[in-house]
């Protein structure tokens, strides 16, 4: 499929408020069923089951059995990440699961898999500055020293170099319309700083906080100052 097709086909699934109503869901990470989308879209089950199978025909949703029940998620982070992207441009899709003017959506939030709003910037800038990533094109390239510090911090670098998606990739933000730090290093990394407890979920749906350990080896060792940030 060529990239105008794509954009065609991409255009024409989320123009629907139903099925934007249910990739803006699916963007929290979690599978779902057709029955907890056809909630979240407000349609009828026979609407979901429709609008279901268009979304994965398109190729933008897979959809797994697991016993009597059927899950459908976004078909890969990459799809997930481009999709998530279309919020910077000041249209979020139907069913975001925070307002765009909370302070702490803006703030902290999974953009899919990796950290995004200004704690996101703020981290990405850090590694920039740092020399721990250096621009490249559309992307971001890892250098010796940078590696070396995530291999330190624990980050499972081999295993992001390893996936089938792009590496590391430069995600604009919609909040702070700079980019943030995406691709599988970006989700590598945030699955160690939750696994450190320098974030934590917060309960709602893509909203993560830094707790007072983050706020401490974030300033010790990126030199952020996170503390009341934005209030």
């Amino acid at each position: 499929m060529n990239v105008k097709a794509t954009m065609v086909t991409v255009g024409s699934m989320i123009g629907s408020p139903a099925r934007a109503a249910m990739i803006a869901a699916l963007l929290g990470r979690h599978a779902l069923t057709a029955t907890e989308l056809a909630r979240q879209a407000s349609v009828s089950s026979a609407s979901a089951s429709q609008h279901l199978a268009k979304l994965v025909a398109s190729g933008l949703l897979i959809v797994e059995r697991h016993g009597r029940h059927r899950y459908y998620s976004i078909a890969s982070a990459d799809i997930a990440a481009a999709l998530a992207t279309l919020e910077s441009l000041g249209a979020p899709l139907p069913g975001s699961p925070a307002p765009r003017g909370s302070v702490a959506i803006h703030r902290a939030r999974l953009c899919y898999d990796h950290v995004a709003g200004s704690l996101g910037v703020g981290i990405t800038d850090a590694m920039l500055e740092n020399g721990w990533l250096e621009p490249s094109g559309r992307d971001y390239r890892l250098t010796g020293p940078g590696d070396a510090f995530l291999r330190r911090l624990g980050v499972d670098v081999d295993g992001a170099r390893a996936k089938r998606r792009l590496f590391a990739r430069a995600c604009l933000d919609w909040s702070e319309r700079r980019a943030h730090l995406a691709g599988a290093l970006g989700a590598a990394l945030a699955t160690r700083l939750l696994e450190l407890d320098w974030l934590e979920r917060s309960g709602r749906a893509r909203e993560i906080s830094v707790t007072a350990r983050g706020e401490a080896e974030f300033a010790r060792l990126f030199g952020m100052t996170l503390a009341n940030e934005g209030e």
